[in-house]
């Protein structure tokens, strides 16, 4: 069966959107220093008089730009039922990768393999299976709020996309692309911190309001700043696919707003 080009365009955003956004999850347990990585000197921004706080990311941040990107890109050609259907089947891949992590962590580990790998570099000795079960399950604490807050990100974001192409047309796709994204992420990056953080966190780790706030603001910053420099992109993108889909082109951006 020969697929359109429409078919053939949504297949490949879906494969982009679904592949960042898992791996974006996998990797986000590994925090980086955003200063060290630019070679300039650390922020110590200081809010609500108690956390100084530098800009230490999540790698995540790396990959969530591109499914910005893709949202919006499926959002103008395919409208809010292309942007939900994507996103209902990503929660799915991403909950199910995390059951198999969990189960694969149970698993007890061959003796040979603790044996073999048991060492560094520098010969000292360390318990792989411990490392291994450490690095992975440590996702596994977040994924409710992750989960809940990418959900609520993606509907906002439909859904201040279409009133301001309804407002706008065809003109000025930076004002609806960059506009739903800053709104949609302004939400995400408090929720998946309240939930993961704040009302799921165990008592003796709770993280204060003020602490959640503050490393909140810390994440809206970087994605704020991100999406405003990827607009150029949005532009881009949009070139290839108008050429890609020739004369559907049109057809196909409004029977996404029907």
């Amino acid at each position: 069966m020969k697929l359109s080009r429409k078919q053939n365009l949504f297949i490949l955003l879906m494969a982009i959107f679904l592949t960042n956004a898992l791996l974006a999850e996998m990797i986000g347990v590994k925090i980086f220093s955003g200063e060290e990585t630019l070679g300039v000197a650390p922020a110590q921004i200081s809010l609500f008089s108690d956390w100084i706080l530098d800009f230490n990311l999540t790698a995540g941040v790396i990959l969530w730009p591109a499914v910005f990107i893709t949202t919006d890109i499926i959002n103008e050609y395919f409208g809010k039922k292309g942007v939900k259907r994507i996103s209902y089947i990503t929660v799915g891949c991403i909950s199910f990768a995390f059951l198999v992590i969990y189960v694969i962590t149970s698993l007890p580990p061959a003796t040979f393999w603790l044996d073999v790998n048991g060492t560094d570099a520098e010969g000292n000795i360390f318990n792989i299976d411990f490392a291994f079960n450490k690095i992975f399950r440590q996702g596994l604490g977040i994924i409710v709020g992750s989960l809940v807050a990418f959900l609520i990100g993606q509907l906002l974001d439909v859904m201040i996309f279409r009133k301001l192409k309804k407002i706008t047309g065809e003109k000025k796709v930076w004002l609806r692309a960059t506009g739903s994204t800053l709104v949609s992420q302004l939400v995400d990056s408090f929720v998946v911190l309240f939930i993961a953080f704040y009302f799921l966190a165990p008592e003796g780790s709770r993280w204060s309001v003020a602490q959640v706030t503050s490393v909140g603001i810390i994440n809206y910053i970087y994605k704020f700043a991100i999406a405003i420099l990827l607009t150029p992109l949005i532009y881009l993108a949009h070139y290839f696919i108008d050429r890609y889909l020739g004369e559907e082109a049109e057809k196909v951006k409004a029977e996404a707003m029907d």
